[in-house]
């Protein structure tokens, strides 16, 4: 590894909290899809591994109070409320790209490809960008914006 890359993988390691999680679509427009006032937090180490939860602010608990005895309905809400993934993570500087390779995710599909995010390290502040993606006759991209913890 060269020392521009090592330097970098020392400025990203520590615990960072989400500031903001949005989708931004090709006709200007911007979804939450976590709602506005997301909660998240992404931890990176300086021997290259991730781990990264996001969610929404407003889940509701299960009305049993278990973990295992949740109706269709709240196991559904609490599933689409959460994501969550990690794994060894690259960085591709010329392309100012992070890349996980999942290890686990809350989404099972996840589990043994890559994620990839542009990033954008400034001081306290990372931004994680997706790759653009089709829905419907839209084109978006998702933004994560953290703050060092």
């Amino acid at each position: 590894m060269n020392k521009e890359y090592t330097d970098t993988v020392q400025e990203l390691a520590g615990a960072w909290r989400l500031v903001s999680s949005e989708f931004r679509t090709s006709g200007g427009g911007v979804i939450y899809p976590l709602g506005e006032d997301a909660l998240g937090q992404v931890l990176f180490t300086e021997s290259g591994y991730m781990s990264g939860q996001l969610m929404r602010r407003d889940r509701i608990g299960f009305a049993s109070g278990d973990q295992s005895s949740g109706s269709p309905e709240e196991i559904k809400a609490a599933l689409e409320g959460y994501v969550s993934y990690y794994g060894p993570f690259e960085l591709d500087l010329e392309q100012q790209k992070l890349i996980t390779h999942v290890e686990g995710s809350m989404f099972p599909n996840w589990v043994g490809i890559d994620q990839e995010r542009f990033f954008e390290l400034s001081g306290d502040q990372l931004i994680l960008k997706t790759t653009p993606f089709a829905f419907g006759d839209e084109e978006f991209v998702g933004v994560l914006v953290w703050e060092r913890k």
